[in-house]
């Protein structure tokens, strides 16, 4: 199946063609199918993009709140209308199942509609003052221009959930997708276009991230980057972006513990385990790594999760009945391989998942697969994983076990599952995680902050605390 996109290249209001005639080839993971060649951004476009979002600013910055508002309104109606057909090109260009992808889209636009109501309580203060003749005003406005860039396993809903803050709160966008799924992108800009955005307002640039991300950090004009991806490449932007003097936020992976007590309900704890872990193919930041089980009931959570697990079905995410769809790409499953030799070669035992159902590419699928007696050094109990491979092990010293997973360079998500109220509590406030959940697996509601401590980064996506991260802070001094 071949798709026709005109660009993947917005500009001041319109699709733009580059002038190096450069494409992004677009692929079905599940075949390695070619299904569009997308013309591309390099940097010529990308500094177009930027000026045009400098020169929008001041027009849409003065609009007040409510005016704002009103096109993301209409956005967010448009989403909704479009969610399946979006979500069908999400899973040809990305390979979650189609289920998920609509959902995803579903998810995104409500980034826009929460956005569009709380940037109308976007309060400032009033700070007592020592003199009757003074008064003090702090007040919260826009940045500038915003650069965004998002990853490839949930393009919709990492894209959204930067812009629809920053522009509610009056900033300019410029965004740079995945490479690997600049599709998902085109169909937001599209959107974006047909709810009547003013130009300038939302500029797209899909291309190569070195000549587009090295225009972002040196333009003057970019006052804030805000990343989502490896902790690499953020790394990389925060001391680059520093160094320029702008506001960059990162939002980084994770090595997510998920841990069970003795009292935890099995049957929620596994059913979570598989939604937490399994969905998206276990690419998510947030996706379990270690699962750590008391031992008391160890062997009874192993045998279900292992029956979960052994469950599950492959195949092309297009089909709803199958599950697990393909990695991202041949490099994702090669990596995840990686960390299942790495673990065997130290003396893990594979309890199910070692092997593919007939007629699946091992290139482009991995098996949903549990380890035990994973060592401690192993990579997959030290490193982001990002595919469906899991350690499970047993514990019994509360203390051991916080200061072994508060011991991970990152910080991002844990899972904790007790019925016990002063476990929840004692347990989640030591944990050395930027977002805890208890007895659940989702931390991406609109009206929470997402982000992580330590290597996972600082940066907050949700909630009235994503908003703050595109707004400055004003103080003004009034003397009569």
């Amino acid at each position: 199946m071949s798709m026709k996109f005109e660009s993947g290249i917005y500009i001041d209001g319109k699709w733009v063609q580059p002038a190096s005639k450069a494409v992004l080839d677009v692929h079905n993971p599940a075949t390695g199918e070619l299904i569009a060649s997308v013309p591309a951004a390099g940097r010529a476009e990308a500094q177009a993009a930027v000026d045009a979002a400098a020169t929008a600013f001041k027009g849409w910055s003065n609009l007040n709140a409510n005016q704002r508002a009103g096109y993301l309104r209409k956005a967010n109606a448009l989403f909704i209308e479009r969610a399946d057909e979006i979500g069908r090109i999400m899973t040809l260009e990305q390979g979650k199942p189609i289920g998920e992808a609509v959902g995803e889209v579903l998810w995104g636009a409500d980034y826009l509609l929460w956005y569009a109501e709380e940037i109308r309580r976007s309060n400032g203060t009033i700070v007592p003052s020592d003199s009757l003749n003074t008064r003090f005003y702090l007040r919260r406005r826009a940045r500038g221009v915003v650069a965004c860039i998002t990853p490839w396993n949930f393009p919709n809903a990492m894209l959204l959930r930067k812009i629809a803050p920053a522009v509610a709160a009056g900033n300019t966008i410029v965004a740079k997708p995945a490479e690997e799924t600049p599709l998902s992108a085109i169909k937001i800009f599209e959107v974006f276009h047909d709810a009547g955005f003013p130009a300038g307002v939302l500029n797209l640039v899909c291309g190569e991230p070195a000549p587009i991300g090295d225009v972002f950090i040196e333009s003057p004009a970019v006052r804030q980057i805000s990343f989502t991806g490896s902790t690499q490449i953020g790394r990389m932007l925060s001391e680059r972006g520093g160094k320029q003097l702008k506001k960059v936020t990162v939002e980084l992976g994770g090595v997510a513990p998920f841990i069970v007590f003795p009292d935890a309900d099995i049957d929620v704890a596994v059913s979570n385990l598989m939604a937490g872990k399994f969905a998206n193919q276990g690419q998510s930041c947030v996706a379990p790594n270690r699962v750590l089980v008391h031992q008391d009931i160890f062997d009874v959570f192993l045998a279900a999760a292992t029956k979960a697990v052994s469950a599950l079905r492959l195949g092309h995410g297009t089909n709803p009945d199958f599950e697990v769809g393909p990695m991202i790409s041949p490099e994702a499953v090669t990596r995840v391989n990686a960390q299942l030799a790495d673990a065997k070669k130290r003396g893990a035992v594979v309890i199910t998942g070692d092997s593919l159902p007939a007629g699946i590419d091992p290139k482009r699928w991995c098996s949903p697969t549990i380890l035990t007696n994973v060592p401690a050094d192993a990579m997959v109990t030290c490193e982001e994983t990002f595919g469906p491979l899991v350690a499970i092990e047993a514990f019994t010293s509360e203390q051991a076990m916080l200061d072994s997973v508060n011991a991970s360079e990152s910080g991002l998500g844990a899972y904790l599952f007790t019925k016990d109220l002063a476990v929840a509590h004692r347990v989640s406030e030591a944990l050395e995680y930027g977002m805890v959940v208890i007895n659940g697996a989702s931390f991406g509601y609109v009206q929470t902050p997402f982000g992580g401590t330590k290597g996972s980064g600082d940066g907050r996506e949700g909630g009235q605390d994503g908003l703050l991260e595109y707004q400055e802070l004003q103080y003004i001094n009034l003397n009569f």
